[in-house]
Parts: structure tokens; sequence; C-alpha cells
């Protein structure tokens, strides 16, 4: 089976049918939707045989007049391929659609979206193959009832090819990062100070066995850093184990903005098809980021096993609210996933209050104290 996925091959001819499975009003009416309780674990697809799901779109709503509060860190999403029964994708759905925090925002990657309105549209045009089976599964921790609405469109063959990985979704969160003690630090050490020779004690993304590749991850920061001095979240080093190499591992990189592709402290949000900063933080980088990087025309192929790390600030210093998503394709078994925390687990923390912009002046030395 060949795959057509460029413009230029979009006039040959393709093998399969084209199949969906939605949440069409089954009677013909206009409940368009699966009604989900607190608590609930519904199935929303069962799919037999052997193809590829090529695309996926969700939106969800509660039945009360009043929107609930981080509502996609509370629904969770998982996937499970030829009848596996741990999953190969577990996630907050919110944060499997690209952004973390429970928030949603319009934005466009060539992998995820967050369409209009105002990003409450999931979609994903991820490739996920299976050979005799796929089911997708959707939990609620909300307190009300949940409308679901969704489209998952797929592709049905008479078998698959040997050589199709399958794809997997892993969430990780750290609340906070274990940093240095910043009681009596000098400013100046406490974000570069220190050399890192290890890489233990970096926050993980990935930590996968077997054989695939690596193909990206959304980052969200929560700067839990209330100071005047400079507070730049991200100063900490892109370290990539592939295979149980030592440090320093092939795949070193030079600071997290220059990881996900943009530079020089940024706080302006720009979407492009393969990074982007979606959230850009508040005055002097405090409040909520986020951020992501996929290995579309680049993944990192793995033999063995992959361990993609980042340090959290330089040499591991900074205690922030970190928390990611990972998205990789690999040949079954994989490592079961931990546990995934309860809802009350996955919130975010309350806002750390802004400081006024007119302060920055004094931060930056542009003004007299």
């Amino acid at each position: 089976m060949t795959m057509h996925t460029s413009l230029a091959s979009l006039s040959l001819a393709r093998s399969g049918r084209r199949k969906r499975e939605s949440s069409y009003d089954r009677t013909g009416g206009n409940k368009d939707y699966f009604s989900i309780g607190p608590g609930d674990r519904t199935e929303i697809c069962s799919i037999r045989g052997a193809g590829a799901i090529t695309h996926i779109w969700m939106t969800m709503a509660t039945d009360a007049l009043v929107e609930e509060a981080f509502l996609p860190r509370k629904i969770v999403l998982r996937m499970y391929w030829d009848e596996e029964t741990e999953p190969s994708v577990e996630a907050p759905i919110g944060d499997f659609f690209g952004m973390g925090h429970g928030l949603t925002r319009n934005y466009a990657s060539a992998a995820l979206m967050m369409s209009p309105e105002d990003g409450k549209a999931f979609n994903s045009f991820f490739r996920m193959p299976f050979a005799s089976g796929a089911r997708i599964v959707v939990e609620s921790e909300a307190a009300q009832p949940i409308k679901f609405y969704f489209y998952v469109d797929y592709e049905q063959y008479e078998s698959l090819a040997a050589e199709e990985l399958r794809f997997h979704a892993q969430w990780h969160r750290e609340n906070p990062t274990d940093g240095i003690p910043e009681a009596g630090a000098d400013n100046a050490h406490f974000e570069f100070g220190g050399k890192n020779t290890t890489g233990d004690g970096n926050y993980v993304i990935l930590d996968a066995v077997g054989r695939g590749h690596y193909v990206g991850c959304n980052f969200n920061v929560h700067n839990l850093r209330d100071t005047r001095e400079w507070n730049w979240y991200g100063e900490g080093d892109d370290m990539i184990f592939i295979d149980g190499e030592p440090w320093p591992p092939t795949l070193h990189g030079t600071g997290m903005e220059d990881y996900f592709n943009t530079a020089w402290c940024p706080q302006q949000e720009v979407c492009t098809p393969y990074h982007g900063i979606i959230l850009g933080g508040g005055p002097n980088w405090s409040g909520k980021i986020s951020t992501y990087r996929y290995h579309i025309l680049d993944p990192i192929m793995f033999e063995r096993s992959i361990k993609v790390t980042i340090e959290h600030g330089h040499n591991n210093h900074r205690s922030d609210d970190v928390s990611s998503t990972a998205y990789w394709y690999q040949e079954e078994p994989h490592r079961p996933f931990p546990p995934l925390p309860k809802a009350e687990a996955r919130l975010p923390v309350p806002d750390i209050k802004p400081f006024n912009p007119a302060s920055l002046n004094r931060i930056f030395g542009h003004d007299n104290p």
C-alpha cells in the first residue's frame, strides 16, 4: 500500500474505502451529540478490521448555561489499537489537541488545531494505523454532564502494511518541578549558574522503549516565581537520549526557545506548521505559556529506547508548573503508562498577579529606582 500525502500526489489512485464514525443522531433528529455524565467512560467508536484514522474533529460543552472552568483538563481521551488492553493514547483532551492549562485558543499547526469559536473545535491530522481494530474512549471527570460531538474519519483497508507503526500520545506534568531553594540566591546564579553534566533531574517529556520515532510535543509552563528580578523561565537545554546513550546525548540543544524554533526569550505569539507559541505569558514572563514543536519533516528515530528531556531552568534551578503531551510512533507492545492523576491533580494552579508593566522599567534598568 502506497500513501499519497502531498498536493502533487492527490491525482494518484488510492486504495481502500473512506469511512467515518460520528455522533450524529441515529433517529434522524438533531441531537447530534453523545451525552456523557460525570464519572462516565464512554466508548465513542469501535472500528473493526484494518485501517488508519486520518482526521479527528471533536467539540464539547456542558449542559448548563454556565461554562465549567478548565473543562479540557477534566475530560480524558484514550485510544486503543488492535485489541490492546492498555491505551496507546492517554491525555486530557485539551492537552492532546495541542494546548495545556485547561484552556482553548484558536491556533493552527500541521498536525493539530484548535478552531473557532475560541479554539473549542479540536482537530487532529495525525495518521493512526491499526491492523485489526481501533477503539476511542472518553472519560468525564467534569462536575456536570457534557454534550460531546465528534467525527472520526478513517480509511479502511484489506490489510495493513507490516511497516506501519502505531501512534502514541502521553501526558505528563510536574507541579512544581524540583528546583533549588531560591532564598538568598543571587539572581544571576539562579538563572544562569551551575553546570549540568548528566541530564539527571531534567523534566521528562517522553521515556519510551521499543523501536519507533518521536514526532514532537506540546509544552506548557506556568511561571510560579514571583519576583521583580529577571524571571525568564526557559533557559533549560533540551537533551534527547537515544538507545541508552550517555551524556552528552547526540541531540543536545541550547535552550528551551531554541528547541521550539524561536529565539531571544520570546513572548510574541506565532503559529507555523511545525512550531509555535500559543500563549506567550505576561510581563517579565509571568503567567501561563504554551508552545509546540512537531517533528513532521524531521522525526527522531530510535531502535531500543528514547528519553526526551529538557532542563527546567538552567541546571534545573526552577520550580514551575510544567506539563507536556508527547507524540510518537512505535512497534507494539509499548511500555504501559503510569496511572493518570485524577482531575483535581490535573487542574491548573491560580495565576500569580502579573506585575504592573510600568515596573518593568525598573527590572530592565530603563528608569531610576
